[in-house]
């Protein structure tokens, strides 16, 4: 599920990608725990020792990897009101990282200077819409992240991108069979970015699509304990130009494609998760693979009992 930023400068252009982290949604991309209280932990590894430029095509003799880990924690409360007919679900993301979320790739390199460690920018949800219908569940929010991690233009041991940005998103699981068992998803994120701390760079928004389609498997007679598997991927394109010293970059988009496996224990609020995304294209950007892994528990509110 969620978020955090790569920040990176793809060639000698000085390319800057957005903020929001591919890989975090799937399967379940509409649904929100019921009320009470939420806690993830998702980590995520990004690794590519393939450079594309704008035309799709890879750029010879590329040298270095660049990759990155970040260990998500998301905290999500779900109070037991009705806002505008759906769960009011607001949540914060604290992400410790190790690697080059601001990467210096220039030429061929794409090592970009080892990249540093620590918090990196935060993820702020303050709002947050669930609905639940007959056949499908949706969300629809507003976050911003804060540039809380490490940054200062030209250094190699950056942790942050060094700007705002606001995001407005939505997601939808719909249920193709009416006990629930096989569903679509899609997620949508479009962002905008303020002006990178330091330096004349602000990067152009961006729009992030993950989907999927999955089928649950129940693995007891109580159907309490039920495996997911599914296809899902996703898509991430630039929409508008950067502004200042990287203003002639081309844009970038990236596409892919791969599998999940969900096992999650109803009775006990668990659940855990294993992902692997394959890039299988990618325009003024490094083409590589993402693995997601992690778990959740949700303690939910005491049901009122019925009179």
């Amino acid at each position: 599920m969620f978020f955090l930023l790569l920040v990176s400068v793809v060639a000698a252009s000085g390319q800057q990608k957005g903020q929001y982290l591919e890989g975090q949604y799937g399967l379940n991309a509409g649904v929100i725990p019921d009320p009470g209280v939420f806690y993830m932990n998702m980590a995520i590894n990004y690794s590519a020792n393939t450079l594309n430029n704008r035309d799709g095509h890879s750029v010879p003799d590329v040298t270095g990897t660049y990759q990155f880990w970040v260990d998500e924690n998301i905290i999500m409360l779900v109070p037991n009101v009705k806002v505008l007919g759906g769960n009011f679900a607001p949540y914060v993301v604290l992400s410790p990282a190790n690697g080059s979320l601001v990467a210096d790739i220039t030429g061929t390199d794409l090592s970009g200077g080892g990249g540093g460690k620590g918090l990196a920018d935060m993820w702020v949800e303050p709002v947050q819409l669930g609905w639940h219908f007959g056949r499908a569940d949706a969300t629809a929010g507003y976050a911003f992240v804060a540039p809380t991690g490490r940054f200062t233009p030209g250094a190699s041991n950056n942790v942050g991108s060094g700007y705002w940005g606001n995001h407005l998103n939505t997601g939808v699981t719909g249920y193709i069979t009416k006990n629930k068992g096989t569903s679509a998803n899609v997620f949508l994120d479009w962002e905008q970015h303020g002006k990178k701390r330091g330096i004349d760079i602000t990067p152009g928004q961006a729009l992030t699509m993950e989907w999927g389609l999955g089928q649950a498997l129940p693995l007891n007679k109580q159907i309490t304990k039920v495996a997911q598997l599914g296809v899902v991927g996703y898509d991430q394109w630039q929409l508008t130009a950067n502004q200042g010293l990287t203003a002639p970059v081309p844009f970038y988009s990236v596409y892919a494609i791969g599998m999940q496996v969900n096992y999650v224990d109803l009775k006990n609020g668990l659940m855990g998760f294993f992902k692997y995304y394959n890039e299988t294209n990618a325009y003024a950007h490094p083409l590589g693979r993402t693995i997601v892994f992690g778990g959740s528990y949700s303690w939910t509110y005491p049901k009122q009992k019925t009179p």
